[in-house]
C-alpha cells in the first residue's frame, strides 16, 4: 500500500508510527493487512472435521461488495490420505497444527491462488488459462530438481529433467486409463518451489467417494465441470482448505464466508 508523501517531516513520522502499530496488531491477530486475497471475488472453500480427516465439504462463494454470498450447493470431496497440514500460500504462517512436507499424503491447508486449468482434451471452455496435456507432460515432485513443483514438457526440458518424477499428467496413457486428470486445475501451493514443502497440488476428479488422494482435492466430474465453468480469472479466485475448528478461529480475521 502506497503512503502519501507529506510536506512536514513530523507528520510523516506520526503516520509511519500509526501504520506500524496497525501492522503489528494485524500480524498478532493472524491477519495480514491488507490480505492478499482482499481483491478476490470468488472463493472455493473446503472444510474437514479435523487435521486427520481425509474427506470434506466444498462450497463456492462470490463477493458482492464486502459480503460473501454462497453459490450453488455444497459438494463432497476427498483430500489427502492422512488429512491436511499448513501449506505455503497467501496466508500468514501459522504455528499450531501440522506443516505440509513432501510425501506426507496431506493436502495443504490455508488460502491459495487458483492457477491454470488442465485436461486431456486440447481445449476447454473454461475462462481459466488452460493447458491441454500430452504424454510428455510431467509434474516434478523430485525435491532437488530445478523444476520442483512445476509442470514441464520433456520435449522441451529433456527426459533427464523428470527422472524420478511420479506425476505423469496424462495418467490415462501412463497409468492404465486413469481419468483423475481428465479435467482439473492447479492449486498454487508452494508457488516458489521451496524444497521439500510439497508439490503438484491439484483439484482433480476422484476415483470414488471413499478414495483419498496423495495431497490433492478430488471430486465428481459434475462438481469439477461446474467449477471450471464458474471460475473467472478476472475475479481473482482463491482456494481455501481448513479444518472446521481452524476455519471458525480465523473466519473473522481472514474475512472468510459464513458457513451456513
Amino acid at each position: 500500500m502506497l503512503l502519501r508523501r507529506f510536506r512536514t517531516y513530523s507528520l510523516g513520522l506520526v503516520t509511519l508510527a500509526v501504520a506500524a502499530t496497525l501492522c503489528l496488531a494485524a500480524t498478532a491477530s493472524g491477519f495480514e493487512a491488507p490480505a492478499a486475497w482482499s481483491v478476490s471475488r470468488q472463493m472455493i472453500v473446503v472444510t474437514t472435521d479435523g487435521w486427520d480427516a481425509n474427506h470434506g465439504s466444498l462450497r463456492t462463494f462470490e463477493r458482492d461488495g464486502t459480503t460473501w454470498k454462497p453459490v450453488g450447493a455444497p459438494a463432497d470431496v476427498t483430500i489427502g490420505k492422512h488429512g491436511s497440514a499448513w501449506g505455503v500460500g497467501l496466508h500468514p504462517v501459522q504455528q499450531d497444527g501440522p506443516t505440509k512436507v513432501e510425501g506426507d499424503a496431506r493436502s495443504p491447508a490455508g488460502i491459495f491462488r487458483i492457477g491454470q486449468a488442465f485436461g486431456y482434451a486440447e481445449t476447454n471452455a473454461t475462462a481459466l488459462p488452460y493447458r491441454g496435456l500430452t504424454a510428455s507432460d510431467y509434474c516434478v515432485d523430485v525435491t532437488d530438481s530445478p523444476y520442483y513443483n512445476q509442470v514441464v514438457d520433456t520435449r522441451q526440458v529433456g527426459e533427464k529433467a523428470v527422472a524420478g518424477a511420479t506425476e505423469p499428467m496424462r495418467r490415462d496413457l501412463h497409468l492404465n486409463g486413469d481419468h483423475a486428470y481428465r479435467i482439473g486445475f492447479v492449486i498454487e501451493h508452494n508457488p516458489e518451489g521451496r524444497r521439500g514443502a510439497g508439490s503438484c497440488i491439484f483439484a482433480h476428479l476422484w476415483r470414488s467417494p471413499t478414495s483419498p488422494t496423495a495431497g490433492c482435492t478430488a471430486m465428481t466430474d459434475e462438481t469439477m465441470e461446474k467449477l471450471l465453468a464458474w471460475l473467472d480469472p478476472k475475479k481473482k479466485p482463491v482456494f481455501v482448505l481448513l479444518p472446521k475448528a481452524e476455519y471458525m478461529r480465523l473466519r473473522d480475521a481472514w474475512n472468510l464466508p459464513a458457513l451456513l
